[in-house]
């Protein structure tokens, strides 16, 4: 659109703009672009820096200008001061036929802070173990992108448009109880 910037910025260092291939926040200006929220000033400083709209995402700008996004800013794992995106471990799970569908979350780990832990629901019919998924993960993902532990289910939980639910299972993980619906 005329008038209108997309600038990747350092999730460290908001102020600084990465160059083409590095991720970081995708932010946004544009005379499109709200001012902010209404009668919420903090949560406008929140959203708008030096003018321009941090979406929350996560991504990159290729060299002809085409945006990816990798993830969502609160979804990133911190593992030892190593940022995981969770989306990427996804991408490489999802690649094992046998797998129907993964979510990816970050939970405590003592020593690192976090760990990645991925749920998995295989495809009917199927059978996948946690070390052969390993040894197939072992070219995609890094030592310490790949998950600490895999949890394979049934089902996994969804929200009510049918998108995983992260939100829930970092509840379980944390010991917190299920809201009920009434």
């Amino acid at each position: 659109m005329p008038g209108t910037t997309i600038e990747i910025h350092s999730v460290e260092e908001p102020h600084e703009i990465l160059p083409i291939g590095r991720r970081g926040e995708i932010c946004i200006r544009g005379p499109q672009v709200m001012k902010g929220y209404w009668d919420s000033p903090d949560e406008t400083a929140n959203a708008i820096k030096d003018g321009a709209f941090r979406s929350g995402d996560v991504g990159y700008m290729d060299e002809d200008g085409y945006v990816f996004i990798v993830d969502r800013l609160k979804d990133i794992i911190i593992a030892g001061g190593y940022k995981i995106y969770p989306r990427l471990v996804e991408d490489a799970i999802y690649e094992h036929p046998a797998v129907a569908e993964v979510t990816v979350i970050g939970v405590e780990d003592k020593y690192r802070g976090q760990a990645p832990k991925a749920f998995i629901r295989l495809k009917d019919d199927k059978t996948l173990t946690e070390s052969e998924l390993n040894v197939f993960l072992k070219d995609k993902l890094s030592a310490i992108e790949r998950p600490d532990s895999y949890e394979f289910r049934d089902e996994l939980p969804k929200t009510l448009i049918g998108k995983l639910s992260k939100k829930e299972l970092q509840a379980e993980e944390n010991g917190e109880a299920k809201e009920s619906a009434a």
